[in-house]
């Protein structure tokens, strides 16, 4: 069951519960996930770059949390997918899309108190 958390740069297209559903939808299917399988936690974030305002679309920081996350090309592939659909989602360039995955979450978190 991947965990995904969308820190969102500037004011969202949609109000936040439509825009988390959205991405929820989009991810999941880019992941290729049953309905339920995929879960979205959405944060807005104040976000600067050095050297003054960003010129164009403020960025979007997803964080992907994987059982076991995918290697080689089965990652490169989800990269390509996953930040299409969050583009698509967000209607923000891929180019200001920008994923980061978390160690692998076995044997680390728990669902309902039980460790996954």
């Amino acid at each position: 069951m991947p965990v995904v958390d969308v820190h969102w740069a500037g004011p969202p297209p949609a109000a936040p519960d439509d825009m988390a559903a959205a991405l929820a939808d989009a991810i999941g299917d880019a992941l290729q996930q049953p309905p339920g399988r995929v879960w979205v936690r959405l944060h807005r974030v104040l976000h600067a770059e050095n050297g003054g305002p960003l010129a164009g679309a403020q960025p979007v920081f997803v964080t992907l949390l994987h059982a076991r996350p995918p290697v080689g090309e089965a990652l490169q592939a989800e990269i390509a997918a996953v930040t299409a659909a969050v583009a698509a989602a967000t209607g923000r360039p891929r180019e200001r899309v920008h994923l980061e995955y978390a160690l692998a979450g076995a044997g680390r978190m728990a669902f309902g108190g039980r460790l996954a």
